[in-house]
C-alpha cells in the first residue's frame, strides 16, 4: 500500500509540473508584488499599531491605564500546578512542638558513628580528580528561570513615569498583588508571603535603575574582594557594576545609588595593625560623601535615604558614624546587623548574608548535603573561642554526648578522619553562635551543607528576613538558653525536622554566588532586599 501512494504521488507530481510547464508566469512582477505588500505589512505595524503584532491583542490604550486594568494585564502572569500543590501538601511545617517537659520526647539522634574511611597517612588531602575533599558529586548552578514577559505597552507606560512616580505604582501593584497558590521557579514554605514576593521581584525587574558614583580611587572603590569571610561585598560589587539591565548611566534616571566602596579593602588599605583606631576609616567615608553631596545634587535631594552601601566587614556599622546622614538615612546592607547598637535599622537596612569564598573561580564547591537517614549526628560546632556565647557553649556541651560534636577548634587528630564540611553534612542541625559579632558564616554553611542552621545571637535578624520566614527552615535560640540547648533540638518531632531540612534544600538556591547572576540567586535576592527597602520609604499619595 505505501509502494502504491508513492508511485501515485509521483505520477501527481510530473502532472503539476508538466502543467506549469505550459504557462507563462511573469516572476518579475510577483516578486515585486510581494515585496510591496510586506512592505506595505511593516508600515502598518509600526504606524497603525502601538504594540508589536504579537502582543497587539494584550494591549491597552495608555490613555485609559488605571489599576483596574492593570490587574488584568498582571493575572496574566499567575501559574498554577496541581501536581506540585499536592505535592507540597504532603510536608507540613504546621506542626507543634513537644513542650520540653512532655513526655512524648522524640529522639532523633543515634549514638553509633558511621565507619568513616580515614584519609591514609602519608597522603596529602587533595583534590581528587573525581571531585572534592568528600567525593561530592560537582554541584552546577540551576539554570536561569526565564522571566516573566511584560507586555509592551505596560513597559511603555512604567518608562513614561518619572522615578518617584515609577516607585509609587510599584508600591501600589505590590500592596495588591495577586495571590499566588504556587509558582515552578519559587518555593512557598520558605517566603513570609510569596504572592507579595513574586510581584515584588517582577517590578524591581521592569522597574528598578541603580547609579553607580564613578568617583573613588582604587583599590578602596570599584575593587570587589572575592574571597574570604567578607566576600558579600565584593560579589555583589563585581555584579552590580558589569550589570546592564539594572545600571543606568543617566542619574536622573536612577531610584537608587549605589555607593561602590568595599570596606575589606578599606581596611586593607588604612587601618594601621594595632592600633585599635577605626576612626580614620569613618573620616575618609564622611569626606567621600561630602565630596559627592558637593558635586551632585542627589544626596541632598534626600540627604541620602536613596542611597545604599553594602559592607560585609565587622567594622561596616562603626565606619559610618562621622557622616550623620550616611549613618542614619542611607539603606545599610550590612553583615554585622546588630539591632542592639543604634546604626543597624531592621525594616530599613538590610541583613547581608555572610558568605565563605575560599576559591572565586568555584564558589559552589563542595556544596550539597546527605540524607537525613546519613546524618548520626544530632548537632555539630567547631571555631574559635571568640565573644561572649561560644565559651558557654563549649562550657554546657563540650564532652557531654556522643551524638553532640561541640569543639573549639577542630582538633587535627578529629580532622584527619572527618573534615569540618563533612561534619557538616553529618549533623541535622549545625550550631552557629555569634562571635565578636553577631552574624556568623556559619548560617550560610550549614544551609549550603543542608543543614538546620541553630542560631544563637540576641539581636540580630538573619539575612534577608524581610521576605524569607527562617522559622521554617532554622532553629533560634536565645543566648540564656544555652544550657537547655539538647532539650530543645530533641523537643523537636521528626516530621518537622523533615520539613525544615527539605526547606535548607529549596531555599538553598537563594544563597548561592553563582559565576554569573541568575534569577532568584543571592546577588538578585540581596538587590530586591535594597530595592523593597526604598519602596518602604515611599508615601502613597491619598486620591
Amino acid at each position: 500500500m505505501k509502494k502504491l501512494f508513492q508511485s501515485l504521488a509521483v505520477i501527481l507530481m510530473k502532472e503539476f509540473f508538466q502543467l506549469c510547464a505550459g504557462l507563462r508566469i511573469d516572476w518579475k512582477r510577483v516578486i515585486f508584488v510581494g515585496a510591496l505588500m510586506t512592505t506595505a505589512g511593516v508600515i502598518l505595524q509600526m504606524f497603525l499599531l502601538t504594540d508589536p503584532l504579537d502582543m497587539w491583542p494584550l494591549s491597552l490604550p495608555i490613555a485609559h491605564v488605571s489599576d483596574e486594568s492593570l490587574s488584568s494585564i498582571r493575572n496574566l502572569n499567575q501559574t498554577f500546578s496541581e501536581e506540585r500543590v499536592k505535592r507540597l501538601q504532603l510536608i507540613s511545617t504546621d506542626v507543634p512542638i513537644i513542650p520540653a517537659n512532655s513526655s512524648l520526647k522524640l529522639n532523633i539522634s543515634v549514638p553509633a558513628m558511621p565507619d568513616i574511611d580515614p584519609v591514609p597517612k602519608g597522603r596529602s588531602r587533595r583534590r581528587n580528580k573525581g571531585g572534592s575533599v568528600d567525593n561530592m558529586p560537582k554541584v552546577l548552578p540551576p539554570p536561569d528561570p526565564p522571566r516573566i514577559h511584560v507586555p509592551y505597552r505596560l513597559q511603555k507606560f512604567i518608562w513614561s513615569l518619572k522615578p518617584n512616580e515609577a516607585l509609587v505604582y510599584a508600591k501600589k501593584e505590590i500592596d495588591h498583588a495577586p495571590e499566588v497558590f504556587d509558582d515552578p521557579d519559587l518555593y512557598a514554605p520558605v517566603f513570609q508571603n510569596m504572592s507579595v514576593f513574586k510581584r515584588s521581584y517582577e517590578l524591581m525587574e521592569s522597574i528598578l535603575k541603580v547609579y553607580i558614583y564613578r568617583e573613588g580611587s582604587k583599590p578602596i572603590f570599584h575593587v570587589p574582594h572575592l574571597n574570604g569571610i567578607y566576600a558579600s561585598e565584593g560579589w555583589f560589587m563585581r555584579f552590580m557594576e558589569s550589570n546592564k539591565q539594572f545600571v543606568t548611566r543617566d542619574p536622573e534616571k536612577a531610584h537608587l545609588f549605589y555607593l561602590p566602596y568595599s570596606m575589606r579593602q578599606l581596611e586593607l588599605k588604612l587601618y594601621v595593625p594595632g592600633s585599635h583606631q577605626i576612626k580614620p576609616l569613618a573620616i575618609f567615608l564622611r569626606d567621600y560623601v561630602n565630596m559627592i553631596a558637593r558635586k551632585y545634587p542627589f544626596w541632598n535631594r534626600t540627604h541620602g535615604s536613596d542611597h545604599f552601601l553594602v559592607a560585609c566587614h565587622d567594622w561596616g556599622p562603626y565606619t559610618l558614624t562621622q557622616h550623620e546622614e550616611l549613618a542614619n538615612n542611607t539603606i545599610k546592607a550590612l553583615c554585622n546587623a546588630d539591632t542592639s547598637e543604634g546604626v543597624f535599622v531592621a525594616g530599613k537596612d538590610v541583613s547581608l548574608p555572610e558568605t565563605t569564598i575560599k576559591n572565586p573561580r568555584v564558589p559552589l564547591r563542595n556544596i550539597g548535603g546527605l540524607r537525613v537517614s546519613q546524618r548520626p549526628l544530632l548537632a555539630f560546632f567547631a571555631g574559635y573561642m571568640h565573644g561572649r556565647v561560644r565559651p558557654r557553649l563549649l562550657k554546657y556541651w563540650r564532652d557531654k554526648h556522643e551524638d553532640m560534636k561541640i569543639y573549639g577548634p577542630l582538633p587535627s587528630r578529629i580532622s584527619r578522619k572527618m573534615s569540618y564540611i563533612h561534619h557538616m553534612k553529618s549533623s541535622k542541625f549545625c550550631i552557629c553562635p555569634m562571635g565578636y559579632e553577631v552574624n556568623s558564616p556559619r548560617i550560610i554553611e550549614s544551609i549550603y551543607y543542608e543543614c538546620v542552621p541553630v542560631i544563637i545571637a540576641d539581636n540580630f535578624p538573619p539575612p534577608l528576613s524581610d521576605v524569607l520566614d527562617w522559622s521554617k527552615f532554622s532553629v533560634n535560640v536565645a543566648e540564656k538558653d544555652i544550657p537547655k540547648l539538647r532539650e530543645i533540638l530533641l523537643a523537636i518531632p521528626m516530621r518537622r525536622y523533615m520539613a525544615m531540612q527539605t526547606n535548607v534544600k529549596m531555599v538553598k538556591r537563594h544563597f548561592l554566588w553563582n559565576r554569573s547572576p541568575i534569577r532568584y540567586d543571592l546577588f538578585h535576592m540581596i538587590l530586591h532586599s535594597i530595592w523593597l527597602s526604598r519602596l518602604n520609604q515611599i508615601q502613597i499619595p491619598e486620591s
